[in-house]
């Protein structure tokens, strides 16, 4: 496929890079692709974007990270290139230029004794970054509930959790309580589950299933579609009302190749437009940023349904976000 804006016909930029996952190195080149963005957003009639699914953790975290990115590692088995590897200042200024309104800063822990400091690290990177959704995260470990709590109290509004990088059960004791407090707090939990890009001992529907069955009222947020489980994630969001699904990297020409999206999918999307939300995977992501939107686009389902998608589904999700007023200049 190439990169085709589906509202216009007209094939931009920014989006003929998708396959290519070449940076966007010069300003010019980040000045043309946040315009490309914004211009999605006005077309819409929308005061911006709200992208649930962004990644901002400290550095040291963040470098190892993209290092795995660059040896193609066995969870992600094929070249990735990191479109917009650059400094913490660098990457929310592109964020800001391109109009999104409210992000997030998933982050997460492979291994005990990691979440209380990278909590403590994203509780300090909201305080610094207001139009970042105060984000938190948790492993299955004996004080996990306190860190929750503890989390909660200072105003976390989102939490991830990576069931696949993290290699743990979500139905582990350690987390039951942990999975109680969010449901009655009603705080959102976006959940890497599906096993895209490769699957894990605890990914897959199953495990998601059991929780749910478990924790109805728990509101998640599946990661990636589900990707590439789709159908069986569909089926949960239809099951549960208070499971949605993000948009990240799905439908993507990056995903297609190895992870098509059913056919029979934009049909049950269409019926879920309030429980579909938009996520990105920036700043890791091997396609310029506009070429998410594209490919919601091109899924043939309306106006309407991308103005759910990209703002009025989240703005509801996670509460008001002030007086829109006017989508600014880009300042790059």
């Amino acid at each position: 496929m190439t990169g085709t804006d589906a509202g216009t016909g007209a094939t931009t930029e920014a989006a003929a890079g998708a396959e290519a996952g070449t940076g966007a190195t010069t300003e010019a080149e980040a000045g043309a692709e946040a315009a490309d963005v914004r211009r999605f957003a006005r077309r819409l009639g929308l005061p911006g974007l709200i992208d649930v699914h962004t990644h901002f953790m400290p550095r040291g975290v963040l470098d190892k990270v993209w290092a795995y990115f660059d040896s193609a590692g066995p969870l992600t088995g094929r070249p990735w290139p990191i479109r917009y590897r650059a400094e913490e200042d660098r990457r929310v200024e592109l964020l800001r230029a391109f109009g999104v309104r409210r992000f997030t800063a998933m982050l997460y822990p492979h291994k005990p004794d990691m979440a209380g400091w990278l909590n403590d690290w994203a509780a300090d990177f909201a305080a610094r970054v207001p139009d970042c959704l105060h984000t938190a995260t948790f492993f299955p470990e004996p004080g996990a509930p306190d860190l929750v709590g503890r989390a909660l109290a200072r105003g976390a509004r989102v939490f991830k959790a990576h069931v696949q990088v993290g290699g743990y059960d979500p139905n582990d004791p350690l987390l039951d309580q942990v999975w109680g407090t969010l449901a009655e707090a009603g705080v959102p939990v976006v959940v890497h589950c599906g096993s895209g890009p490769a699957p894990g001992p605890y990914t897959g529907p199953g495990p998601i299933a059991r929780l749910l069955a478990r924790h109805p009222r728990l509101p998640l947020v599946v990661a990636h579609m589900g990707m590439p489980e789709y159908g069986e994630f569909l089926d949960l969001a239809e099951r549960y009302e208070r499971v949605h699904l993000d948009t990240t990297m799905a439908f993507t020409d990056f995903s297609e190749e190895l992870a098509p999206f059913p056919a029979d999918g934009p049909k049950r999307l269409d019926a879920l437009r309030e429980r579909v939300l938009l996520g990105s995977d920036f700043p890791n992501i091997p396609y310029p940023y506009v070429h998410q939107l594209h490919a919601l686009e091109r899924l043939g389902l309306g106006d309407d349904w991308l103005r759910a998608v990209c703002h009025d589904n989240a703005a509801r999700l996670f509460g008001p976000l002030g007086p829109p007023g006017p989508l600014p200049e880009p300042a790059l």
